[in-house]
């Protein structure tokens, strides 16, 4: 790897799966040093002590990210682990269920809606009061590609992530002067555990999207992360309120 993250305090959230964990590693081999958060406590441990073992620095919160308490635990953890925060990225998520919008319960639009939406609303604002008494930092919020395109029976999830490029663009512009970037980055079709349970409960899903794709197929969770990593570092400082689509071209048909 190349450094890109060298000696940055970053904090990741929903960090015990899916492109989470891809982040925890990229990351690492970057050069960060990581605070990973989500609610299960064994993967957290569990990953932490490989990246330990690979020679890393990282450290652990539990965390649930619908709960404003917990998130602003977790940044005051980072901050006290490694004196400072200068990078976060807000990658908790819910994907629900693929439901025809007029038989969607509430139940399923209130649980998408609370952890993807609420639960950057909930992380990003205690991540910017860190960074602004750090003298700045880089947020990366996870969006996807259904933040910038409408996909059939996924309103809640379509109108999360929609919200999530919003409240970036709406925190870059806030806090642009003040040395804070704030990006998003849209991922298309990407191995995870959600879209594994997207797939197992609708055949032929995946096969339908990979064939919507230029390049045909699903992404690594990897892929994703390496998109983050670059918009964290410095290497691209005047870059903020950007999406980045990390989409094999999905959205360019």
């Amino acid at each position: 790897m190349s450094d890109l993250l060298n000696g940055k305090v970053v904090l990741i959230t929903g960090a015990s799966s899916g492109i989470g964990a891809a982040a925890a590693r990229v990351f690492t081999q970057e050069g960060a040093r990581v605070v990973l958060a989500a609610r299960r406590e064994d993967r957290l441990a569990a990953l932490v002590g490989e990246l330990k073992d690979k020679g890393a620095e990282a450290a652990y919160v539990v965390c649930d990210v619908t709960v404003a308490e917990d998130a602003a635990r977790a940044v005051d953890f980072a901050v006290s682990a490694y004196g400072r925060l200068d990078g976060a990225f807000n990658n908790a998520g819910l994907g629900g269920d693929r439901t025809p919008l007029h038989l969607m319960g509430d139940d399923v639009y209130d649980a998408v809606m609370d952890t993807n939406v609420r639960g950057v609303w909930n992380c990003i604002r205690p991540e910017i009061a860190a960074m602004l008494a750090g003298g700045g930092g880089s947020i990366v919020n996870n969006s996807s590609v259904g933040g910038l395109v409408a996909i059939p029976a996924a309103a809640a999830y379509i109108a999360a992530k929609h919200a999530v490029i919003g409240l970036t663009r709406a925190a870059a512009d806030e806090y642009a002067k003040q040395g804070i970037r704030v990006n998003s980055v849209a991922p298309g079709t990407t191995r995870s555990e959600i879209t594994a349970d997207w797939f197992g409960r609708n055949p032929g899903l995946e096969e339908m999207v990979n064939g919507m794709t230029p390049q045909g197929r699903t992404a690594d969770p990897v892929e994703v992360a390496a998109a983050a990593a670059w918009l964290i570092s410095d290497r691209c400082p005047f870059l903020t309120g950007t999406v980045l689509p990390v989409d094999g071209g999905f959205v360019n048909q």
